[in-house]
């Protein structure tokens, strides 16, 4: 089974296009309602999707994060803050092994830039056959 995407609720859907596009997202579908992106995938493997639902009366105040894996991420924030996107937080290595950084999308969703490298799915202490 793979994660084929998640949509997410945008109050002003052309600026959150334009926001995700800056992240690096491919638009792929348009509609008055609805935008998808491919998400670049360096493995070269098949592209997970991400999608934004108009709702005019989305807050982002949700416990929902977005993660997106960026083997650049340091390098990546750096473009993002020169084209004046800002960060609640820059890149900080965590007690998780991952090193990640926090900003909010036009309406307020919460997104997550991060590398995890191998800790993304064999940390230390990830259970084995059988645990």
């Amino acid at each position: 089974m793979r994660l084929n995407q998640v949509t997410v609720s945008a109050r002003d859907l052309d600026a959150s296009i334009r926001f995700y596009r800056t992240l690096g997202l491919t638009l792929i579908v348009r509609s008055e309602h609805y935008a998808r992106f491919a998400c670049p995938d360096a493995g070269g493997g098949a592209p997970s999707t991400f999608s934004l639902h108009r709702d005019a009366a989305a807050t982002g105040v949700t416990q929902t994060v977005v993660y997106f894996e960026d083997d650049a991420l340091d390098a990546t924030v750096a473009r993002l803050v020169a084209e004046g996107i800002t960060f609640d937080t820059r890149p900080v290595d965590q007690p998780w092994l991952w090193r990640e950084a926090y900003l909010r999308d036009p309406t307020g969703n919460v997104v997550c830039l991060y590398r995890a490298g191998a800790m993304r799915l064999d940390p230390p202490w990830r259970l084995r056959e059988g645990e």
